[in-house]
């Protein structure tokens, strides 16, 4: 297959007679792009979201693979349906249009409406007996399937979608699990987010003081167990903190998920999961699992009570503990030519990158990269690269949902005081003195905690704490 750089996915369509064709490909592709060898990412299933941040009542968007797509809930088919978000008629976003009372995707700008199948049900602005091309009028589709709590989009030939497994991580469908997630979008390439989180060695000083400590920094005696087209496994005989917590495996399931698998004896079997999905060159969704079996209910039970959007703000101080410096690392070895010269621009010196090396090994030789002949975009400021609301909190219902409370409570706490400090002056007492003292004290310090949560949602401060005295 020959693709434009600019339009990497390949979109399902409703009725093989009446496929779009040569109207779309031609006005999406820039014509000054020459064609670029396919990636293996065309030919797998891709997560796009947690079926628990999509709300039903409005479309979504997202891009994968430099392709902007409308998510939403098809009501008549009960099924969540992807397109590409260009309404054929005009070209605008589908995504800022509506689900209509039949349940049909609404275009915001003329009202025309779409079925799940991608077939064209209502042209306000059309004269009795005209028939506007029922081929011209369709929505371009893809494949879309749901499986542990996550809606995936087939980014390949839609006819292929059925032979092809979702990627999943089958240790999840045994037993039972206590899983945390988070996501976020990252300004990196998926692949150096793989690179960074298949390697291991960098935890105890990249994350000293959040998960690591540099005292457990030690040789990595890792070794591969697998390579081939579906990835490649590893195991890791001595494990990390020094071996005190046992070995460690790990699968990289091409091409875009990995897992560490540990258990740490008379605490838990413990997955660390991540999916690395290619929004375009240079930004990455991150979705990460922390799957934890526990050999006792104590640490489970207080896991659960910690609120999600808390869990979320701890996730995203240690994602930003490297994020910076990611982002500076894949331009300096995108001038040294990318994975091709891996083994050249990195100086691997150690059996600790063993996997770095295979990750890059597996790049060049089974057409790993999903944007290969793109560049990197100009690198972000700080303030941009610590942004949490847009990247996370504005995508996540438990954050979102928390930021609006914290919002409302904010005005009201910062009332309390005065409002008890006038009912002191109309109703003078000394037996009130001591309760308006502890009104005020309580409300300023709640109003404090708000304060610093809210500013968590939305932003980093860029100071890592391995960094601070």
């Amino acid at each position: 297959m020959s693709l434009s750089s600019s339009s990497a996915l390949a979109p399902a369509t409703a009725g093989d007679a009446d496929a779009p064709d040569s109207e779309f490909t031609a006005q999406d592709k820039d014509e000054s792009d020459e064609s670029v060898e396919d990636s293996c990412w065309l030919r797998h299933w891709v997560p796009v979201a947690y079926l628990r941040d999509l709300d039903r009542r409005r479309p979504q968007s997202f891009t994968l693979l430099g392709e902007d797509l409308v998510l939403w809930w098809d009501r008549q088919g009960e099924v969540w349906q992807a397109f590409r978000d260009v309404c054929p008629h005009r070209l605008v976003p589908l995504s800022q249009g509506r689900i209509n009372d039949a349940g049909e995707l609404e275009c915001p700008y003329h009202g025309w409406t779409f079925a799940g199948d991608g077939r064209c049900t209502a042209i306000p602005q059309a004269e009795p007996g005209t028939t506007p091309s029922e081929r011209r009028s369709r929505c371009l589709r893809y494949a879309t399937a749901e499986a542990q709590g996550l809606l995936f989009v087939f980014a390949g030939d839609p006819e292929e979608a059925a032979s092809v497994s979702l990627p999943i991580v089958p240790l999840l469908e045994e037993g039972d699990w206590l899983v945390q997630d988070t996501f976020r979008d990252l300004p990196m390439d998926a692949l150096t987010l793989l690179e960074n989180v298949l390697d291991v060695s960098h935890v105890p000083f990249t994350h000293h003081r959040t998960v690591g400590r540099r005292e457990n920094a030690a040789p990595v005696l890792a070794e591969l167990t697998g390579f081939g087209p579906e990835g490649f496994t590893a195991i890791w005989p001595e494990g990390p903190r020094r071996g005190r917590l046992g070995a460690q495996h790990t699968t990289f399931a091409a091409p875009g998920l990995m897992w560490h698998d540990l258990t740490a004896k008379g605490f838990a079997r413990i997955l660390t999961v991540v999916y690395a999905v290619p929004i375009r060159r240079g930004v990455c969704r991150l979705f990460a699992r922390f799957p934890f079996r526990f050999e006792s209910k104590l640490p489970a039970l207080l896991l659960r009570l910690r609120p999600l959007w808390l869990q979320h703000i701890g996730n995203h101080t240690v994602l930003e503990d490297d994020q910076v410096f990611l982002h500076w690392q894949e331009r300096v070895l995108e001038r040294r030519g990318r994975s091709g010269s891996a083994a050249r621009a990195f100086h691997l010196a150690t059996t600790a990158d063993v996997y770095v090396k295979a990750l890059h090994d597996w790049v060049v030789a089974y057409q790993g990269d999903p944007f290969p002949g793109e560049t990197l975009p100009p690198r972000l400021e700080l303030a941009a690269l610590m942004d949490r609301h847009d990247s996370h909190t504005r995508h996540c219902r438990s954050c979102r949902d928390a930021l609006a409370r914290i919002r409302f409570w904010r005005p009201w706490l910062a009332a309390l005081p005065w409002l008890a400090l006038l009912a002191l002056v109309m109703w003078p007492a000394p037996a009130l003195l001591f309760a308006v003292l502890a009104v005020a004290l309580i409300t300023a310090l709640a109003h404090r905690q708000l304060g610093r949560w809210e500013h968590q949602l939305l932003s980093g401060d860029g100071h890592p704490p391995r960094n601070r005295d």
